[in-house]
């Protein structure tokens, strides 16, 4: 699936403050990078590749205190969807070194503090049967309330209110395939049909010796998500930032399948 990409924002910002964005879709197995363009006003651009992770950033200096930017995007994405309960866990002692972060707690995934609830709810079953039963209950358990968390929201605040946005739905299922020990990682993206458009955020597992997604909001699928960056959790992969307060003027994206 070809997904074109359009993002326009602008941002008020201390003058000269520097900005490190995570906004372009990167290059990857899964997908296909035909055309990424990126406008700054008035800025010079230092790219970085692989900075902390899967995913490129780019330094933007400006010489005002007005950040505006275009992103215009397309990207074939052609990976595929697997099946859940065709997968098996890999034990630990055969995981690749770079995956074996995404099994421990993080900032926004304390999943140290879900081992009962995991043995509970999903002890009964293995592999690709647990991680589909763990995203089918965070999708039955939360609600998705726009507003209703902050960037300081961690799995445990969303457990206890069972409500979210995309954020706290991925933190969620990372959690929980943590403490059941499977790899999860945060991933974000552009998503065809995310409602409303903005950056979404989903969860990826490492099952079967490769990562799928997982998705608990039912927005996208592992066919119609450009992937731009990942991470332990949301921590690692904030689109934009700053060294000093940053004031949203607008932002817009717009996600679209082409043929």
């Amino acid at each position: 699936m070809k997904l074109k990409i359009d993002l326009s924002m602008e941002y008020i910002i201390q003058f000269s403050d520097p900005v490190l964005l995570a906004i372009a879709p990167v290059w990857a197995e899964s997908q296909t990078v035909i055309q990424s363009d990126l406008s700054v006003d008035n800025a010079a651009l230092t790219w970085i590749d692989d900075a902390g992770g899967v995913g490129q950033r780019v330094w933007v200096v400006t010489g005002s205190e007005r950040l505006r930017l275009r992103l215009c995007a397309l990207v074939d994405v052609h990976r595929c969807a697997v099946p859940w309960r065709g997968l098996e866990m890999d034990a630990w002692e055969t995981l690749p070194p770079d995956v074996l972060p995404y099994l421990r707690p993080s900032r926004f995934c304390q999943s140290d503090m879900f081992a009962s609830f995991v043995g509970s709810e999903f002890g009964h079953l293995r592999g690709g049967e647990k991680m589909d039963a763990i995203v089918a209950w965070a999708a039955q358990a939360l609600s998705y309330v726009p507003g209703s968390s902050n960037a300081g929201t961690t799995a445990i605040d969303t457990f206890l209110t069972r409500q979210g946005v995309c954020r706290d739905y991925a933190h969620m299922v990372c959690t929980l395939a943590r403490a059941a020990g499977i790899p999860a990682r945060y991933t974000t993206g552009y998503g065809v049909n995310v409602s409303p458009p903005d950056f979404h955020a989903v969860a990826e597992v490492w099952l079967g010796q490769a990562w799928h997604i997982a998705d608990a909001t039912g927005m996208s699928t592992a066919r119609d998500l450009a992937i731009i960056g990942t991470g332990r959790d949301a921590g690692d992969i904030p689109f934009m930032e700053t060294a000093q307060p940053a004031t949203p003027v607008y932002q817009d994206v717009h996600v679209a399948e082409v043929l």
